[in-house]
C-alpha cells in the first residue's frame, strides 16, 4: 500500500523532473548554435582565402623586379607615355586605365602596335589608327609589360600561318573554325559589324596576321579570349591562314563586283533585283523602238 500511494510516488517524479531539467539545461540554446555556425564558417572561409592566397600566383607586380635591358628600355616608354592613365608599375587608375598585370606582351603587341593605345580620348571603343611607336619599342614595351606580371605572349618562332605546300587541308580547316568561332562577329566576308553599346567587330581585310594572333590571345574589347585551351596554336594559324588567304588576297571570288559577301540570299536578291530592273528597261526601250 505504501508503495502504490500518491505519497510513495512523489519521490520518483521528482527525480524525472530533475533529469528533464538537467537535459535541457545541457543544451545549447538557439542563438549559440547559430553563433557557433557562423564562426565555424568563418573560419573555413579564412583558411580557404589563406590557402588561396598561399598557392595562388598573386595579381600584382611584384617590387624591385630585375628587369633584362630589353624591358627598362620598355620603362622609360610606359613612365614617359603610359603611367598617367595606367599608374605606377601599371597598376591602373582608377576612372582612367585598367592595371596591366598579368595582361602579357600580347595585348601590348596589339593595343600598342595597332595604334588604339594610347586613346587619344576616353569612348566605347578604342579606334584603330596610326601607331604612335615603333616595332622596336612596341616590343620594348611588351617586354616590360611581361616581366612585370607575366601573361600570354606571341610564339617565340613568329610563325602565324600555315604552310599550304607541307599541310594543304589547313585553308579548309581553318575556313570551318572561321564559321563557328568568328563569323558571329566578324561576319562571313571579315567585314565587321556592330555590336551592342557603341562597339563593333572590325574588319579582318587589313590586319597583319600577327595581330591577329594576340587579339586571339588576349581578347580585346569584347572579342572573347581564345586561349590554347580553347583553340590549339595550330587551330589558330589556320584561322589566319583561310583570313589571309581567302579573305584578304582573294576578296572577290565571285566575280568582278564585290558585293560584301554577306551570303547567297542577300546577294541573290541583290542580281535578282538589278537584274529585273535592267529587263523591264530593255523590254520598254525595245517597244518604244517598234
Amino acid at each position: 500500500m505504501t508503495s502504490g500511494s500518491p505519497a510513495g510516488r512523489r519521490p520518483r517524479l521528482s527525480r524525472l523532473g530533475r533529469g528533464v531539467f538537467t537535459r535541457r539545461r545541457g543544451v545549447p540554446s538557439r542563438a549559440r548554435r547559430r553563433l557557433g555556425a557562423a564562426v565555424r564558417m568563418l573560419a573555413a572561409l579564412a583558411l580557404a582565402g589563406g590557402v588561396y592566397t598561399a598557392f595562388a600566383p598573386g595579381a600584382f607586380a611584384e617590387d624591385n623586379v630585375p628587369l633584362s635591358a630589353t624591358a627598362q628600355e620598355g620603362k622609360q616608354l610606359f613612365d614617359n607615355s603610359c603611367i598617367t592613365c595606367h599608374g605606377r608599375d601599371a597598376q591602373g587608375v582608377q576612372g582612367r586605365g585598367p592595371s596591366l598585370i598579368g595582361v602579357g606582351s600580347a595585348s601590348v603587341e596589339f593595343q600598342v602596335g595597332t595604334g588604339r593605345m594610347p586613346m587619344t580620348r576616353q569612348e566605347a571603343q578604342a579606334e584603330e589608327k596610326k601607331p604612335a611607336f615603333d616595332k622596336t619599342q612596341t616590343r620594348q614595351l611588351g617586354q616590360y609589360i611581361q616581366e612585370l606580371g607575366g601573361g600570354p605572349e606571341l610564339p617565340k618562332d613568329g610563325v602565324y600561318t600555315e604552310d599550304l605546300n607541307q599541310n594543304p587541308e589547313a585553308l579548309a580547316r581553318g575556313g570551318e573554325l572561321f564559321r563557328v568561332n568568328c563569323t558571329s562577329c566578324h561576319g562571313y566576308g571579315g567585314g565587321g559589324g556592330a555590336l551592342s553599346s557603341g562597339k563593333y567587330a572590325p574588319g579582318l581585310h587589313d590586319v597583319s596576321p600577327e595581330h591577329i594572333y594576340a587579339a586571339m590571345l588576349t581578347g580585346p574589347q569584347n572579342m572573347p579570349v581564345f586561349g590554347d585551351n580553347e583553340l590549339t596554336p595550330e587551330q589558330k594559324r589556320q584561322i589566319i591562314t583561310y583570313i589571309t588567304v581567302q579573305l584578304q588576297q582573294d576578296r572577290d571570288p565571285g566575280g568582278l563586283f564585290n558585293l560584301g559577301r554577306y551570303g547567297p540570299v542577300t546577294e541573290g536578291l541583290v542580281i535578282f533585283g538589278v537584274g529585273i530592273t535592267i529587263l523591264v528597261f530593255t523590254t520598254l526601250w525595245i517597244a518604244g523602238k517598234s
